[in-house]
């Protein structure tokens, strides 16, 4: 389990709080990593949330990586 001081850390940094995170990681648990459609949901709430725009094509740039698991150890370098 992830501490509160790392919760705090990343709110700090995106001004995404803990239970926003938590709800999209259970978003990601209960779904299926390979759906475009949940992938695509995820993206653009914290596209809104972070404030930072993300373009169809780097969405589905990252849809595509996700669904043929290649995924950046680094996630923050896909955007």
């Amino acid at each position: 389990m992830l501490s509160d001081s790392f919760f705090n850390k990343v709110e700090k940094k995106t001004k995404v709080d803990k239970d926003t995170i938590l709800s999209l990681a259970e978003k990601l648990q209960k779904g299926n990593m390979k759906d475009e459609k949940t992938l695509r949901e995820v993206i653009d709430t914290l596209s809104k949330m972070t404030g930072k725009n993300i373009s169809k094509e780097q969405s589905d740039k990252i849809i595509a990586k996700v669904v043929d698991g290649n995924v950046p150890k680094n996630i923050d370098k896909m955007f």
